[in-house]
Order: C-alpha cells, then sequence, then structure tokens
C-alpha cells in the first residue's frame, strides 16, 4: 500500500466548490429556459449530501480496502471533469460578455436554446453526472458510511530546530564527540554512521554535534553536505559542495578532475570534519570515488553519515555503527508535552496526561512523530478528543514510509487544507517557496474558499498558509522572512497523499503519466531533451505546469505542450530564457489562472493574452527587454496580482484602470518608470502598489480615492499636480512600510496634518525624507510635528529634515514599539532627541549631524520608568559628525549605567570628538573608531569583546592590552599597538585575524604570540622588518592560512626564509628590492593562490621556487615592468588561472600563439593578459 493516496479526503470541498459553480449566476443564464434547469441543479444537491457524508469513512478505510481507494480516486477524477467543464461554461459566458461591449452581439446567441455549444455542454453535463450517481450507488456495497462531525484545528508552533527544543540526546552526542575527537584508527579516514529511521532524530543529533565547541576546537576544516539524491550519489555534486563549504568560492565552472585534485590539496595536511546528511547509496565505486580526495587529509579526519539504510552504514563505515535509538518515554513525553501544552505543563489539564502517554507510545516514541502529535493535539482539551485520535484506525496501517502519526496530522486537517497540502508534492525536496507564490497557486486551482463575503481570496489563503504552520508541516526556510520548506518526510507525505494526481519529473526519472495527473512540475537536468517529454504529451487534462529552477526546453516542444494541454489553470515558464517570444498557442488556454514568465527574454505580450479572460495573476519580473504593455491588457477583468518588477516599462497603458479585480501592483525596480496612468484611482480594489526604485516623481492624481490600499511602499509629495500629501489620510489600512518622499515641497505646514499618520495604527515602518535643502527651518519642524505617527510604530528614519530641533513625539516613551531607529542629514539640530527613552529601542544609526557639539543628558532622556537609557540597544552607530565634541557619559544614582546590553558600536569620521567614550560596555562584542583625529580616550570596559577596528587619526585611543576574547582586530595606524604587543607575557589564543595598516614605528610582528592566527594583513609599514620576534620560533607549527604584505619595503628577509606551513593564500605588492623571486623552499607547497604586485625591479621568476608548488591554482603578475620572461622549465601543471597586466616586456611574450612565452602556458584554462582574455 506504500502507493495508495488518501488523494479523495479533501473532496468535500471540492464539492463545495462545484456545488457553487452549479447556483452562479453563468450556470443560471446558461440553462435558463430549458427544461433540465431545476432537475440539473437538484441532482447536483442530492449527489452531494450523498458523497459528502461518507468522505471521512472513506478516508479511513481506503488505507486498508484497495476497492476504496479505487473508489475516492475515480470520484475525483470526475470532479475535476466536472470542473473543467462548469469552468468552460463560464469562460464562454464571460467572453460572450466582453465581446458584446465591443460591438459583437454575442449575448443573444449564447443565451440562445438553438446555440450549438449549448447542446454541447448539455450532453457533457449529463455524462458527468450519470458517473458520478453511478459512483455514488456504489458506497453502499463498499461499506461506506456517514460521520458527523468535525474537531478543532489551530495549533500553535514552532519550525526553528534549536538546542532548547531537544530532548534525550546529550548521551549520544557525547558518544559521537567522543569518536570524532580522539586520535584512534592509526591512519585510516574513519568514517562514523549514524543510522536510525526517518523521524528519530539524526541529523538533530548531528547538528548538535558539529556546533559543538569542542568539535570547532578539534578540526582545523569542517564541512556540513546534504547528499542531494537518494536515487545515487553525486560524487562530483558532493565534492563540489564540500569545496564551497571549505572555501567559501563558487566551483560550477570546474571539471570533474578539478574539483578532486583541489579538494585534494586544500584538505593535504589538515584534520577535517565532512558531514554527509542523508546518504541512501552504498555503491562500493562511488563511494570511492568520492572518498579519494579525502584521504589527503591528517590523520584524525573523520567522516559523519546519517542514513536510514542499515546496509549503507555497514559497506560504508570504518567504525562500529552508531544505531541511534528512539527517545525514552520520558523524553518523548517531553518533547511531546513542549508542543501539546502550554509551557510544557500538563498537570492543569485533568485526564489528558495519562491518554497523552498512551498516544506518545503508539507514535514510536519518535521526535518528529512526538512533535507533530503535540502541535495536532495542542489546541484539543477535551478528553473525547485525544480518545478519538488514541483509538484511531490509522495507528493500524503497516506503511513503512510514511510515519502514522504523520498520516494522522494529515488526517486530522480540514477538507480544505488537505487539497492545499497535497498539492505541495509539486515542489521537490529541499526547494524553498515563497508564502505568497504558494497561495498565488493555490488560488488558481480554486482551492481558497471564501468564507464570509467580506474576506479577500488572498486572506483566506493567508489564513490556509498559518494553518499549515502551526501544525509543522511548513518550516521557516533559510532564505527570505517569507520563505519555507517542508521536510523531507513532510513532503514524502504531501506526495502519499496526492497520489498520481501529482508528478513531479525529476532526476533521471522517466515520465509515466497517467490521464488521472493533474499537477505536473518538472526539475532541470543536465542534457534534458524534448523525447523526456513525450509520456506527458497524453496528460490532456494537465492543470499544473511548473518549472523549477533554472530551464531550457526547444521552444517546438514548448508548443506541443501548448497545444495539448487546454485545460491549464497554472502555467509557470519562470527562468525560460530562451524564448523571445510566447507561442501563439498561449490563446488556448481558456482555464489558465496563472502565467509566470519571470526572467524571459520577451520584448512583448502576444495580443492574445488579452483572451485569457480568467488570468488571475501574471508574474514578468525581470523580463528585462520587455518596454511596453499591450493595450488590450485591460480586458483581463479577473486580473489580481501583476508583477512588472525589474522590466524596461516606462509607462503603463492607461487601460491598466479597467483592471477592477487587480489588488497588487509590482513596479519595483522598473528603473525607466516616468509615470503611472492619471486614470490610476479606478483601480479601487488594489491593496498592494510597490514603486521603490523608479524614476517617478509625481504620485497620480486622486489616489486617495484607492481606499483600500494596504501597502504602499512611497508617497511622492509635489507642489504643482501630482497628488497633496493630504490626500495620504484617505488611506486608513495602511501597513507595513511606508516612505514619504520630497517634504520640502510642503508649503502649508497644515497640510501635513491631512496625510493623518496617527490613524495607520497598522503602519510598522515609516520613512520621512527631505531631498534637499530649505531655508525655513520653522516650517520643516512644523510639518516633522504634524508627521506624528502611531504609537504602534517599530522602525523609524528620518533624513534630511531640516529643522533646528526635534518634536517632542520624536523619542517620547509612549513609542514602546520601536526597536530601529536612523536619523541622517538633519544638519541644522543641535541637540538630539530623549531616545534612551525607548524601551525597545535596539539598533540607532545618529549620522550627518553638522550641528551636534555635545551628546549628554538630553539624549538619554528621563529615566524614571527605566532601570537604564538604551536598556535594549544592541547595535549604535555615529557617523560624519564634525562638529561634535564631547560624549557624556550617564550614571544613574543607584549606579546604574546606559547601554547595559550594546554588542556593537561604530564612531566613523567625527573629526572632532575628543574624550569620554562610555566607560562600561558589559555587552559590547564589536568596536569600530576611525576618522576620530582628535579622540583621546580609553578603551570602554568590554570582556565581551571579540572584534575590533581602530582607523589611523583614532592614534589617540589609549590601549593597554588587548581583549581576551578578541577574534578580528584591524588597526590603521594606530600606535598604541607597539606598546600592546610588548607587554604580551604569552600566547595569546583567540585571534583569527589581524590586520595592519599605516603604522609607521612596528618593526617586528610576533606572530609566534598567535597562535590560532588564520589571516594577517600588513599594509603601508614603512619599518617592518620581521614577522617573528623569537629566534627560536618554528613557524610551522602557525595555523596561519592568508597572509597579505603591501608597501613594507624593509620585510626583505621573509620570516627567516621560508613561510608557514599551511599558507594557502599569500600576496605581495610594492616589494621594490626583488630581483629575482621566489627564493627555493621559501615558499609552501600548500599555497594555492599567489598574487605578485608592484614588484618594480623584478626580472625573473625562479622555477626552483616554483617547482614544488603541487597546489598552486592561482597565479597573479602585475605592474612588474622589468619582468622579462616566464622559467623556461614553465609553471606549475596544477596551476588553472593565470593573469598578467601592466607587465610590457611579460605580457608581449604571453601573447595567443605568438608569444615566445605561450607554449609555456598554454594549458593553463584561465588565461587573461593585459586585463583581457586569452
Amino acid at each position: 500500500m506504500a502507493d495508495a493516496g488518501i488523494g479523495g479526503a479533501f473532496l468535500s470541498s471540492f464539492l463545495d466548490v462545484l456545488f457553487d459553480r452549479v447556483a452562479s449566476r453563468e450556470f443560471i443564464d446558461f440553462i435558463k429556459g430549458r427544461k433540465i434547469s431545476d432537475a440539473l441543479r437538484r441532482r447536483f444537491n442530492t449527489m452531494k449530501l450523498c458523497v459528502d457524508g461518507v468522505l471521512d469513512d472513506a478516508e479511513e478505510m481506503q488505507i486498508t480496502k484497495l476497492a476504496v481507494k479505487k473508489w475516492l480516486d475515480e470520484l475525483k477524477d470526475a470532479f475535476y471533469d466536472a470542473d473543467d467543464l462548469l469552468d468552460e461554461i463560464a469562460y464562454k459566458a464571460f467572453r460572450s460578455k466582453m465581446e458584446s461591449r465591443s460591438g459583437i452581439d454575442k449575448v443573444k446567441s449564447f443565451v440562445s436554446s438553438r446555440n450549438p455549444f449549448k447542446k454541447g455542454m448539455e450532453v457533457r453535463l449529463n455524462e458527468i453526472l450519470e458517473r458520478l450517481e453511478d459512483l455514488v450507488d456504489k458506497k453502499g456495497a463498499l461499506g461506506l458510511r456517514e460521520r458527523i462531525g468535525r474537531r478543532p484545528y489551530k495549533i500553535p508552533t514552532t519550525s526553528v530546530v534549536d538546542e532548547s527544543g531537544v530532548y534525550g540526546r546529550d548521551n549520544d552526542k557525547e558518544a559521537i564527540i567522543k569518536m570524532l575527537c580522539n586520535e584512534g584508527n592509526g591512519n585510516e579516514l574513519a568514517v562514523i554512521p549514524i543510522v536510525g529511521m526517518g523521524g528519530i532524530g539524526k541529523t538533530t543529533l548531528a547538528q548538535l554535534v558539529y556546533n559543538d565547541q569542542r568539535v570547532k576546537e578539534w578540526f582545523e576544516v569542517r564541512a556540513w553536505v546534504s547528499v542531494p539524491d537518494p536515487e545515487e550519489l553525486d560524487v562530483f555534486r558532493v565534492t563540489r559542495d564540500v569545496l564551497k563549504e571549505i572555501t567559501s568560492e563558487t566551483c560550477d565552472t570546474k571539471t570533474p578532475n578539478q574539483l578532486q585534485n583541489e579538494l585534494k590539496e586544500r584538505l593535504k595536511g589538515r584534520r577535517f570534519l565532512l558531514v554527509l546528511d542523508d546518504v541512501w547509496n552504498d555503491r562500493h565505486s562511488e563511494w570511492e570515488l568520492l572518498q579519494a580526495p579525502l584521504k589527503s587529509g591528517a590523520r584524525g579526519s573523520r567522516i559523519v553519515i546519517t542514513t536510514r539504510i542499515h546496509t549503507v552504514a555497514s559497506k560504508i563505515g570504518t567504525v562500529p555503527t552508531y544505531h541511534l535509538d528512539v527517545l525514552t518515554d520520558a523524553d518523548c513525553w517531553s518533547l511531546f508535552a513542549k508542543h501539546a501544552f502550554d509551557y510544557g505543563n500538563s498537570s492543569i489539564y485533568a485526564g489528558l496526561e495519562e491518554i497523552g502517554k498512551e498516544i506518545v507510545r503508539k507514535c514510536g516514541r519518535l521526535p518528529l512523530a512526538a512533535k507533530a502529535l503535540g502541535a495536532l493535539l495542542r489546541t484539543k482539551k477535551e478528553v473525547k478528543e485525544w480518545e478519538k485520535i488514541l483509538k484511531s484506525s490509522l495507528w493500524n496501517s503497516s506503511d513503512d514510509n510514511i510515519l502514522p502519526a504523520l498520516r494522522l496530522s494529515y488526517h486530522d486537517l480540514p477538507s480544505h487544507l488537505k487539497r492545499c497540502f497535497s498539492y505541495c508534492a509539486i515542489f521537490p525536496k529541499d526547494y524553498e517557496f515563497e508564502k505568497e507564490e504558494l497561495i498565488l497557486l493555490w488560488m488558481a486551482e480554486g482551492f481558497l474558499v471564501h468564507s464570509s463575503p467580506d474576506k479577500e481570496m488572498e486572506e483566506v489563503g493567508d489564513e490556509y498558509f498559518d494553518d499549515l504552520v502551526s501544525r509543522s508541516l511548513f518550516e521557516r526556510g533559510s532564505g527570505s522572512r517569507s520563505s519555507f520548506i517542508m521536510h523531507d518526510l513532510i513532503n514524502d507525505l504531501a506526495k502519499f497523499v496526492s497520489g498520481e494526481f501529482c508528478f513531479r519529473l525529476e532526476g533521471d526519472k522517466s515520465c509515466r503519466i497517467t490521464n488521472r495527473t493533474r499537477h505536473f512540475s518538472y526539475v532541470r537536468t543536465e542534457n534534458d531533451t524534448g523525447k523526456k517529454f513525450e509520456g506527458i504529451y497524453g496528460a490532456q487534462f494537465l492543470r499544473t505546469f511548473i518549472l523549477m529552477e533554472w530551464s531550457c526546453i526547444d521552444s517546438k516542444v514548448m508548443h506541443k505542450l501548448l497545444s495539448n494541454f487546454r485545460k491549464l489553470r497554472v502555467l509557470s515558464l519562470s527562468q525560460y530564457r530562451s524564448v523571445a517570444e510566447m507561442p501563439e498557442s498561449i490563446g488556448y488556454l481558456k482555464h489558465l489562472r496563472y502565467l509566470d514568465l519571470s526572467t524571459a527574454s520577451i520584448k512583448e505580450l502576444p495580443e492574445n493574452v488579452s483572451i485569457l479572460y480568467n488570468l488571475q495573476t501574471l508574474i514578468l519580473h525581470d523580463c528585462t527587454y520587455l518596454a511596453v504593455l499591450p493595450d488590450s491588457i485591460g480586458k483581463l477583468e479577473h486580473l489580481r496580482y501583476l508583477d512588472l518588477s525589474g522590466t524596461s516599462i516606462e509607462r503603463l497603458p492607461e487601460s491598466i484602470s479597467k483592471l477592477c479585480s487587480l489588488r497588487t501592483l509590482i513596479l519595483h525596480q522598473c528603473k525607466d518608470l516616468i509615470e503611472l496612468p492619471t486614470s490610476m484611482a479606478q483601480l479601487t480594489n488594489l491593496r498592494n502598489l510597490d514603486i521603490r526604485e523608479t524614476k517617478l516623481q509625481e504620485m497620480p492624481p486622486d489616489i486617495g480615492e484607492l481606499k483600500n490600499l494596504e501597502i504602499l511602499t512611497n508617497f511622492i509629495v509635489r507642489r504643482q499636480g501630482g497628488s497633496n500629501i493630504n490626500e495620504l489620510g484617505e488611506l486608513q489600512h495602511l501597513r507595513e512600510k511606508l516612505c514619504i518622499w520630497n517634504l520640502e515641497e510642503i508649503v502649508e505646514v497644515e497640510d501635513a496634518s491631512g496625510a493623518d499618520l496617527k490613524g495607520k495604527r497598522h503602519l510598522k515602518e515609516l520613512e520621512l525624507t527631505w531631498h534637499s535643502d530649505t531655508d525655513d527651518s520653522a516650517r520643516d519642524r512644523g510639518v516633522l510635528e504634524q508627521l506624528h505617527p502611531h504609537a504602534n510604530l517599530e522602525c523609524l528614519s528620518i533624513v534630511g529634515y531640516g529643522g533646528d530641533a526635534f518634536p517632542l513625539w520624536v523619542g517620547a516613551s509612549s513609542f514602546s514599539s520601536i526597536v530601529s531607529m536612523k536619523l541622517s542629514g538633519c544638519k541644522n539640530c543641535s541637540t538630539l532627541p530623549p531616545l534612551g527613552q525607548l524601551a525597545s529601542l535596539k539598533d540607532l544609526s545618529i549620522t550627518k549631524f553638522g550641528g551636534i557639539m555635545v551628546v549628554g543628558p538630553e539624549f538619554y532622556g528621563s529615566c524614571t520608568s527605566m532601570q537604564s537609557p538604551f536598556g535594549s540597544l544592541r547595535i549604535l552607530k555615529f557617523e560624519k559628525m564634525p562638529q561634535w565634541h564631547e560624549w557624556i557619559s550617564f550614571r544613574n544614582e543607584d549606579g546604574s549605567r546606559a547601554f547595559p546590553l550594546l554588542q556593537e558600536l561604530y564612531i566613523r569620521e567625527c573629526p572632532s570628538l575628543t574624550t569620554a567614550l562610555p566607560s562600561d560596555l558589559p555587552s559590547l562584542t564589536v568596536l569600530e573608531i576611525e576618522g576620530c583625529l582628535q579622540l583621546v580616550a580609553s578603551l570602554p570596559r568590554a570582556p565581551a569583546i571579540i572584534k575590533m577596528k581602530l582607523k589611523d587619526d583614532s592614534r589617540h585611543v589609549l590601549l593597554k592590552k588587548l581583549p581576551s576574547g578578541l577574534h578580528s582586530l584591524i588597526v590603521d595606524g594606530f600606535y598604541s599597538l607597539d606598546s600592546v604587543l610588548g607587554r604580551m607575557g604569552r600566547p595569546f589564543a583567540t585571534l583569527e585575524e589581524i590586520e595592519i595598516r599605516n603604522h609607521v614605528s612596528l618593526k617586528c610582528f610576533p606572530l609566534d604570540s598567535f597562535p590560532m592566527l588564520k589571516s594577517l594583513r600588513f599594509t603601508r609599514c614603512p619599518i617592518l622588518e620581521s614577522l617573528s620576534a623569537a629566534e627560536s620560533t618554528n613557524v610551522n607549527h602557525t595555523l596561519l592560512n592568508c597572509l597579505e604584505i603591501r608597501e613594507c619595503p624593509n620585510l626583505v628577509s621573509f620570516l627567516k626564509g621560508r613561510f608557514p606551513a599551511h599558507l594557502a593564500k599569500l600576496l605581495l605588492l610594492g616589494c621594490s628590492n626583488v630581483v629575482s623571486f621566489p627564493e627555493q623552499t621559501l615558499l609552501p607547497s600548500t599555497l594555492n593562490s599567489l598574487k605578485i604586485w608592484d614588484f618594480q625591479n623584478l626580472e625573473y621568476l625562479n622555477y626552483s621556487g616554483l617547482q614544488h608548488l603541487t597546489s598552486l591554482k592561482e597565479l597573479e603578475i602585475c605592474n612588474c615592468p622589468k619582468l622579462q620572461s616566464m622559467p623556461k622549465e614553465g609553471l606549475p601543471s596544477s596551476l588553472s588561472s593565470l593573469s598578467v597586466s601592466l607587465c610590457p616586456l611579460l605580457e608581449q611574450r604571453c601573447q595567443r600563439e605568438r608569444g615566445e612565452d605561450w607554449i609555456r602556458i598554454s594549458h593553463i584554462p584561465h588565461l587573461n593578459v593585459s586585463f583581457q582574455k586569452v
């Protein structure tokens, strides 16, 4: 039964939609005056009542009875056909109406009883009804009975995996760490397999181990790779991903041989940890090929694999398999209780705890199942509801691939959510989808059922989506805040329940599609051809065709596909870059609701797009060649979502105002757009208008008429014509973010009050911008006073304000929700507002205040109701404040100080600041001071600091010693560094990155004092002579990976004749005394990147100093005017990239074919000479 679907379970909501269509005005007009009128509707109603009552029973029985499963699939197939027919009737009726407006009188002929189309439809309607009635008659023979009642389903849950949500894995974690951090296994590369069934927590355990501090310190290199394909081990993709992990560089253009050789050299002599998550393949040949470059690592290197398959572990593992067991009853109960009860407290719900423990035992003590069941039961507080779950027959299923607990989570979904969830089977595993994207797809498929006439379809979709998130069926992705992903097991569940109605063409899977398949997605693989789609042409009832990721299909194939799929509701050709024009066959798709052509190379839309009367969503973002829309686009009266972002459109046609259903218009980054239609005010249903990054200079007239507008990214004030700021007052539903530009254009202060920002309680972010200087400071202050926002505001930005002081509302403690504030370019202000009173403020940026001289008590404000000012602040920036000379610290009578939680402090280009930084910043981790020429102050006490940057003209900052936990230090002309280095009595164990610039007194740098240093850069240190103070220092023991030396002319002796042994990247600039380079044994064999810049007297490259560089991949030679030739012996064979520029003698010898050195470099794949690719 592994491939038996539960797809028919959501048919109840499908029936509702069908019945609504039968009762619709279009259908009534179609059958008006005909004998079948009332009888047809009665038959539909009777059929609905008969089927609706037994669907719940059929859903549960079909898991164990194949006949019921087949009955449900046939019923669902018939419903799809009925819906297609009713949709065709509605389309014909609407098209007739549209053509009548154009003077083509077809309404009477459509309504006429002699209309041949109507006669054909009647026949097809009767056939479908008879088919449905025949299926209904079989319900008794199948033993289906009616069930009554529906359970509530609102369950809040988290989708974020963190240590606080992990139970019972401490012993497992310690056992794996012990296996990792020991010197056993001799020189063999140890492979540690973690084995367990799906949902048991293998990945979670591997993540806990991977992020443990002891593991981080033990391994020099760590990489995490999720194995992409369960069918086969893609050796070269995994190799590429490992390289990306350890180098942070793209490797997409490299050959398999290059990938393996580079990985071998990158890992050579280094202890590494590689985690391969979710391995399915145990083929010996592929595994050996993958392992080959990994064996170059140092002794103690480890590979951890997670797998569900015991044979994989036994064949691949080199140590005994670690079998991850289920949780103990106690730990499983704790995890379940965390999700099922508020605060994990079960004692307040009498009678539920014992039932819950029985349910936990039934879920097999699997973490994923316990979490899903806990979320399922969170809002069910009645004993009978819990008992119903406990006694459900779904527990008896023996299917091994889908956990019964997860099936049960699906079974508990209301019917409308079942359809939405099972549709997600079109998404490949690990695909991150946007919330808005999925809601638009649901809408196109007709899955969104209005719960009330006042609720928009988009709002219904939003509720559906949030419900699925609350049940842990969707989890937040790694991309934007609105991106989501399905766990692999949840994806399996969606595929299982959708059965043959959804089909994903991915990998090397053949296209075995059936006539019942309605939803199809395609994930491109290399070398795909049109033959791959031959099996899909017969799917004439297909509703969804989506190209996932970047795709390129032959135009002939696309024409054929569109000609065959006349029932399509969703067509996504996103990133279909090879097409410059859409095929005319697009006009055949009369059912189409969703069309995505984003990033295509089209220059215009075909005229017949205008007859796609059902179209709801049109996405054209990043169609950069598209410069004009046809005027006929105004005929798309059902269009709700139009995305033109990133196109080259200059003007929108006036007909756009006829799109009476339009809710969303996206014009973001339409950088050629200069004006909006004058009739925009007719779009009274518009909810979202995004005009960021355009050339618009004014708003269209009467924009205040768009009273339903909820998102308006920008409002542009104009004195002459356009919209007056008063019109903002009419837009009472605005939410999220609003930017008001050109406030200098407001003539009368009273006009600003008309914006009524105080009444916009749903607005979260507000930006107020003056774009040019004004000569009326009082007017600017009055305008800002009138733009008082609602206290719910979370982010505020004020830019270019010309007033001499801020109104009282800026910084008022009543704005308790503000978390971020930016004040910039307020050049006339002599004091700052009392921002310390903002209890929730976390991020504060103050820049370009030309009039501020002192920051003092007024900045901290009244703290009578707070323990200390800026009690929540994490990030503070002061930049470009030329007159600021004093910062007065805050100290309360009770000893409390300001900024108790401040983590990052940036002070840049404040040349007059002289004394007194805050003396105590206990939470500070990042400090940057630059451009503060007069500053003479001790650094604050900051025991937690890990990153520090002190720039040259801040040279009087007093630094007595380096903070003990410092990881990164950047100093630019900072004189105090000498004495600090001189006082160091023992090695500094935490610093990993040091950059020193413009230091005129640094003569010797004690490299041996920084054993954990990985990156070291020197620039313009004129008397620097040595990189090691102690004569006995063994630089081979350093971890230094990257070294850059720029314009340090006295550093003529490199580290006593050798660079650190593990160095991978070396840049040398301005070594003017060097004639021959490099000396023999100077460079380590681990080097993979060497850059030689500005060696004015260099004449020869010494082959004896290069021949051992078997890891070298990149060589750059720049501005070496005396360099005569390449070594006659050639360059290292490992080299894959060579660049030669500003070397006139050498450039002549490197010319393709005719240069004397061409024979020595022609084998190198990537060659650049004189800044041009050769």
